[in-house]
Protein backbone atom coordinates (compact mmCIF):
# COMPACT_ATOMS: atom_id res chain seq x y z
CA UNK A 1 0.00 0.00 0.00
CA UNK A 2 1.51 3.20 -0.92
CA UNK A 3 2.21 6.02 1.82
CA UNK A 4 -0.25 9.00 2.53
CA UNK A 5 2.73 11.66 3.27
CA UNK A 6 0.04 14.18 3.58
CA UNK A 7 -1.82 12.33 6.16
CA UNK A 8 1.53 11.58 7.73
CA UNK A 9 2.27 15.51 8.08
CA UNK A 10 -1.26 16.25 9.47
CA UNK A 11 -1.56 13.16 12.34
CA UNK A 12 2.04 14.25 13.24
CA UNK A 13 1.27 17.94 13.83
CA UNK A 14 -1.46 16.56 16.33
CA UNK A 15 -4.00 19.76 15.86
CA UNK A 16 -6.18 19.77 18.99
CA UNK A 17 -8.20 22.27 21.39
CA UNK A 18 -10.13 23.75 18.53
CA UNK A 19 -11.93 26.86 18.89
CA UNK A 20 -13.87 28.36 16.10
CA UNK A 21 -15.71 31.38 16.03
CA UNK A 22 -18.07 34.13 12.66
CA UNK A 23 -17.00 37.70 12.89
CA UNK A 24 -19.18 40.31 10.55
CA UNK A 25 -18.04 43.90 9.92
CA UNK A 26 -19.25 46.49 8.76
CA UNK A 27 -18.25 50.11 7.79
CA UNK A 28 -14.16 51.20 8.37
CA UNK A 29 -12.73 48.64 10.67
CA UNK A 30 -8.86 46.66 11.21
CA UNK A 31 -7.53 44.34 13.54
CA UNK A 32 -4.99 43.50 15.05
CA UNK A 33 -4.36 39.69 16.03
CA UNK A 34 -1.22 39.14 18.51
CA UNK A 35 0.91 37.11 20.22
CA UNK A 36 -0.94 34.12 18.28
CA UNK A 37 0.98 31.52 20.62
CA UNK A 38 1.69 29.69 17.35
CA UNK A 39 -1.36 28.39 16.90
CA UNK A 40 -2.85 27.65 13.39
CA UNK A 41 -5.05 29.95 12.16
CA UNK A 42 -8.03 29.03 9.20
CA UNK A 43 -10.54 31.46 7.87
CA UNK A 44 -12.91 31.16 5.23
CA UNK A 45 -14.62 34.93 3.62
CA UNK A 46 -18.07 34.46 3.22
CA UNK A 47 -19.38 38.19 2.30
CA UNK A 48 -17.30 40.93 1.27
CA UNK A 49 -13.54 41.06 1.01
CA UNK A 50 -10.98 42.88 3.16
CA UNK A 51 -7.12 43.28 3.40
CA UNK A 52 -4.67 40.39 4.99
CA UNK A 53 -1.06 41.70 5.99
CA UNK A 54 1.23 39.30 8.20
CA UNK A 55 4.79 40.14 9.81
CA UNK A 56 7.47 39.51 7.70
CA UNK A 57 5.08 39.79 4.50
CA UNK A 58 5.82 42.64 1.98
CA UNK A 59 3.01 42.96 -0.02
CA UNK A 60 -0.83 42.67 1.65
CA UNK A 61 -3.57 40.42 0.49
CA UNK A 62 -6.77 41.19 -0.79
CA UNK A 63 -8.94 38.12 0.42
CA UNK A 64 -12.86 38.32 -1.17
CA UNK A 65 -15.79 36.14 -1.06
CA UNK A 66 -15.35 32.67 -1.18
CA UNK A 67 -11.34 32.74 -0.66
CA UNK A 68 -9.63 31.05 2.00
CA UNK A 69 -6.64 31.15 3.60
CA UNK A 70 -4.35 29.32 6.31
CA UNK A 71 -1.94 31.03 8.44
CA UNK A 72 0.41 27.90 9.57
CA UNK A 73 3.27 29.70 11.35
CA UNK A 74 1.49 31.67 14.39
CA UNK A 75 2.68 34.89 13.45
CA UNK A 76 1.33 38.38 14.19
CA UNK A 77 -1.50 39.28 11.26
CA UNK A 78 -3.87 42.46 10.60
CA UNK A 79 -7.53 41.98 8.88
CA UNK A 80 -8.84 45.24 7.72
CA UNK A 81 -11.53 47.35 5.27
CA UNK A 82 -8.06 49.78 5.09
CA UNK A 83 -4.76 49.16 6.55
CA UNK A 84 -4.49 52.75 7.11
CA UNK A 85 -6.72 53.04 9.77
CA UNK A 86 -5.90 52.50 14.01
CA UNK A 87 -5.78 48.72 14.67
CA UNK A 88 -7.96 47.89 17.11
CA UNK A 89 -6.56 44.73 19.43
CA UNK A 90 -8.38 41.96 18.00
CA UNK A 91 -8.33 39.85 21.72
CA UNK A 92 -9.90 42.70 23.10
CA UNK A 93 -12.93 42.42 20.69
CA UNK A 94 -13.33 39.05 20.51
CA UNK A 95 -13.52 38.92 24.20
CA UNK A 96 -16.88 40.22 23.88
CA UNK A 97 -18.66 37.95 21.95
CA UNK A 98 -21.12 35.57 22.33
CA UNK A 99 -22.20 31.76 21.34
CA UNK A 100 -19.33 32.29 18.81
CA UNK A 101 -19.99 35.52 17.05
CA UNK A 102 -18.68 39.01 16.59
CA UNK A 103 -19.80 42.40 15.17
CA UNK A 104 -18.40 45.30 14.47
CA UNK A 105 -20.76 48.47 13.83
CA UNK A 106 -23.20 47.46 11.79
CA UNK A 107 -21.88 43.82 10.20
CA UNK A 108 -22.81 44.31 7.31
CA UNK A 109 -20.26 44.70 4.78
CA UNK A 110 -17.88 41.72 5.20
CA UNK A 111 -17.90 38.09 7.41
CA UNK A 112 -16.04 35.21 7.84
CA UNK A 113 -16.02 32.20 9.24
CA UNK A 114 -12.75 30.92 11.16
CA UNK A 115 -10.77 28.60 13.65
CA UNK A 116 -8.06 28.20 15.20
CA UNK A 117 -6.04 25.25 16.77
CA UNK A 118 -3.03 24.19 18.88
CA UNK A 119 0.21 21.71 17.30
CA UNK A 120 1.31 19.88 19.91
CA UNK A 121 3.69 17.71 18.15
CA UNK A 122 6.87 17.96 20.24
CA UNK A 123 8.82 18.62 17.10
CA UNK A 124 6.21 20.87 14.94
CA UNK A 125 9.22 23.13 13.91
CA UNK A 126 10.21 20.05 11.58
CA UNK A 127 7.16 20.06 10.11
CA UNK A 128 6.12 23.55 9.48
CA UNK A 129 9.50 24.54 8.11
CA UNK A 130 9.31 25.82 4.50
CA UNK A 131 5.78 26.36 4.59
CA UNK A 132 5.06 29.99 3.78
CA UNK A 133 3.34 32.32 6.51
CA UNK A 134 -0.02 32.12 4.42
CA UNK A 135 -1.39 30.07 2.21
CA UNK A 136 -4.29 31.73 0.12
CA UNK A 137 -6.68 29.68 -1.59
CA UNK A 138 -8.94 30.64 -4.70
CA UNK A 139 -11.06 28.60 -6.51
CA UNK A 140 -10.60 25.47 -5.77
CA UNK A 141 -12.59 22.78 -4.82
CA UNK A 142 -11.97 22.08 -1.46
CA UNK A 143 -13.18 25.70 -0.46
CA UNK A 144 -16.67 24.61 0.47
CA UNK A 145 -15.79 22.10 2.19
CA UNK A 146 -13.05 23.93 4.00
CA UNK A 147 -15.71 26.14 5.30
CA UNK A 148 -18.55 23.93 6.10
CA UNK A 149 -15.91 22.27 7.84
CA UNK A 150 -15.44 25.20 9.97
CA UNK A 151 -19.19 26.31 10.57
CA UNK A 152 -19.55 22.75 11.76
CA UNK A 153 -16.75 23.03 14.32
CA UNK A 154 -18.63 26.63 15.19
CA UNK A 155 -21.73 24.46 15.97
CA UNK A 156 -20.00 21.85 17.81
CA UNK A 157 -18.22 24.50 19.85
CA UNK A 158 -21.92 25.75 21.15
CA UNK A 159 -22.58 22.61 21.52
CA UNK A 160 -23.60 20.55 24.99
CA UNK A 161 -24.04 16.95 23.15
CA UNK A 162 -21.39 14.10 24.34
CA UNK A 163 -18.46 14.26 22.01
CA UNK A 164 -18.74 17.66 20.55
CA UNK A 165 -15.18 18.49 22.18
CA UNK A 166 -13.56 15.59 19.97
CA UNK A 167 -15.68 15.96 17.40
CA UNK A 168 -14.32 19.64 17.23
CA UNK A 169 -10.27 18.29 17.33
CA UNK A 170 -11.32 15.86 14.53
CA UNK A 171 -12.77 18.83 12.01
CA UNK A 172 -9.83 20.57 12.92
CA UNK A 173 -8.11 17.61 11.29
CA UNK A 174 -10.33 17.80 8.11
CA UNK A 175 -9.50 21.77 8.08
CA UNK A 176 -6.02 20.97 7.94
CA UNK A 177 -6.30 18.32 5.52
CA UNK A 178 -8.66 20.14 2.82
CA UNK A 179 -6.08 23.33 2.59
CA UNK A 180 -3.09 21.31 2.69
CA UNK A 181 -4.42 19.29 -0.16
CA UNK A 182 -5.74 22.58 -2.12
CA UNK A 183 -2.44 23.88 -2.02
CA UNK A 184 -0.50 21.24 -2.84
CA UNK A 185 -3.03 20.28 -6.03
CA UNK A 186 -3.63 23.51 -7.08
CA UNK A 187 -1.49 26.47 -5.61
CA UNK A 188 2.03 24.43 -5.50
CA UNK A 189 3.76 28.32 -5.46
CA UNK A 190 2.10 28.75 -2.15
CA UNK A 191 2.38 25.20 -0.88
CA UNK A 192 6.18 25.14 0.36
CA UNK A 193 8.01 21.89 0.84
CA UNK A 194 4.35 20.25 0.89
CA UNK A 195 4.41 20.79 -2.92
CA UNK A 196 6.42 18.12 -3.37
CA UNK A 197 3.73 15.40 -2.31
CA UNK A 198 1.76 16.42 -5.23
CA UNK A 199 4.81 16.25 -7.80
CA UNK A 200 4.32 13.38 -9.46
CA UNK A 201 8.68 12.21 -9.67
CA UNK A 202 8.92 13.87 -6.13
CA UNK A 203 5.79 12.53 -4.60
CA UNK A 204 6.71 8.78 -4.84
CA UNK A 205 9.57 9.65 -3.27
CA UNK A 206 8.32 11.01 -0.51
CA UNK A 207 5.91 8.84 0.06
CA UNK A 208 8.60 5.71 0.12
CA UNK A 209 10.92 7.81 2.37
CA UNK A 210 7.51 8.25 4.93
CA UNK A 211 6.41 4.72 4.39
CA UNK A 212 10.13 3.46 5.21
CA UNK A 213 12.17 5.32 7.34
CA UNK A 214 14.48 2.72 9.13
CA UNK A 215 15.68 2.06 5.16
CA UNK A 216 18.85 2.72 4.79
CA UNK A 217 17.89 4.96 1.51
CA UNK A 218 20.84 6.44 -0.36
CA UNK A 219 20.27 8.98 -2.73
CA UNK A 220 20.79 6.32 -6.01
CA UNK A 221 17.54 4.85 -4.28
CA UNK A 222 15.54 7.59 -4.18
CA UNK A 223 16.82 8.94 -7.85
CA UNK A 224 15.44 5.68 -9.40
CA UNK A 225 12.33 5.89 -7.81
CA UNK A 226 11.81 9.47 -9.46
CA UNK A 227 13.03 8.30 -12.65
CA UNK A 228 15.60 10.66 -12.78
CA UNK A 229 19.34 10.68 -12.98
CA UNK A 230 20.84 11.41 -9.05
CA UNK A 231 21.71 15.24 -10.17
CA UNK A 232 18.64 16.20 -11.66
CA UNK A 233 16.68 14.54 -8.57
CA UNK A 234 18.89 15.96 -6.31
CA UNK A 235 18.33 19.58 -8.06
CA UNK A 236 14.16 19.31 -8.03
CA UNK A 237 13.95 18.02 -5.03
CA UNK A 238 15.97 20.99 -3.13
CA UNK A 239 13.94 23.35 -5.74
CA UNK A 240 10.79 21.66 -4.44
CA UNK A 241 11.61 21.38 -0.68
CA UNK A 242 14.54 23.88 0.08
CA UNK A 243 15.98 20.57 1.39
CA UNK A 244 18.34 17.98 0.11
CA UNK A 245 17.08 14.41 -0.14
CA UNK A 246 18.41 13.25 2.75
CA UNK A 247 18.46 16.53 5.08
CA UNK A 248 14.66 15.66 4.25
CA UNK A 249 15.11 12.01 5.24
CA UNK A 250 16.60 12.81 8.44
CA UNK A 251 14.45 15.61 9.33
CA UNK A 252 11.38 13.45 9.25
CA UNK A 253 13.02 10.36 11.05
CA UNK A 254 13.55 12.85 13.91
CA UNK A 255 9.79 14.06 13.73
CA UNK A 256 9.10 10.27 14.43
CA UNK A 257 11.87 9.86 17.30
CA UNK A 258 10.72 13.08 18.99
CA UNK A 259 6.93 11.46 19.43
CA UNK A 260 8.55 8.10 21.12
CA UNK A 261 11.40 10.14 23.25
CA UNK A 262 8.42 12.01 24.20
CA UNK A 263 6.15 9.05 24.85
CA UNK A 264 8.79 6.64 26.71
CA UNK A 265 10.24 4.67 23.87
CA UNK A 266 14.24 3.77 24.98
CA UNK A 267 16.27 5.44 22.33
CA UNK A 268 18.19 1.90 21.49
CA UNK A 269 14.75 1.34 19.98
CA UNK A 270 13.89 4.06 18.15
CA UNK A 271 17.46 4.12 16.57
CA UNK A 272 16.24 0.95 14.91
CA UNK A 273 13.22 2.00 14.01
CA UNK A 274 14.47 5.22 12.16
CA UNK A 275 17.46 3.20 10.01
CA UNK A 276 20.19 4.19 12.38
CA UNK A 277 23.26 1.56 13.10
CA UNK A 278 23.79 2.14 16.41
CA UNK A 279 22.67 4.59 19.53
CA UNK A 280 24.83 6.84 19.33
CA UNK A 281 24.75 7.45 15.50
CA UNK A 282 20.97 7.80 16.31
CA UNK A 283 22.05 11.06 18.86
CA UNK A 284 24.42 12.38 16.75
CA UNK A 285 22.09 12.96 14.42
CA UNK A 286 19.18 13.70 16.82
CA UNK A 287 21.41 17.00 17.83
CA UNK A 288 22.56 18.05 14.59
CA UNK A 289 19.06 18.64 13.48
CA UNK A 290 17.19 19.38 16.66
CA UNK A 291 19.75 21.27 18.34
CA UNK A 292 19.47 18.75 21.83
CA UNK A 293 20.55 15.64 22.71
CA UNK A 294 17.60 13.09 23.06
CA UNK A 295 17.63 13.05 26.84
CA UNK A 296 17.64 16.76 26.78
CA UNK A 297 14.42 17.15 24.05
CA UNK A 298 12.74 14.69 26.62
CA UNK A 299 13.55 17.08 29.56
CA UNK A 300 12.45 20.09 27.63
CA UNK A 301 9.08 18.35 26.03
CA UNK A 302 8.49 15.96 28.53
CA UNK A 303 3.94 15.74 28.54
CA UNK A 304 2.28 16.50 31.47
CA UNK A 305 1.59 13.51 33.59
CA UNK A 306 4.09 11.55 31.89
Amino acid sequence: MDQDALSDVVRHLRPSGAIASGFQAGGDWALRFDDQQRRIKCYGVTRGSCLLTIDGMATPRRIQKGDCFILPRGRTFVLASDLSLTQTDAAKVFAQGADGSVQLNDGEGFSLVGCRFAVDAPHREALLEGIPPVIHLTRTPDQDSLISDIKQMIHESRSTRPGSRLMADHLAHMVLLHAFRAAVELHPEQAGWLAALGDPRLGPVVASMHGDPAHRWTLADLARLSGMSRSAFAAAFRARTGATPMAYLDRWRMVLAAEKLVSGTRVAAIAVETGYASESSFSVAFKRVTGLSPRAFVKAHKEPGS
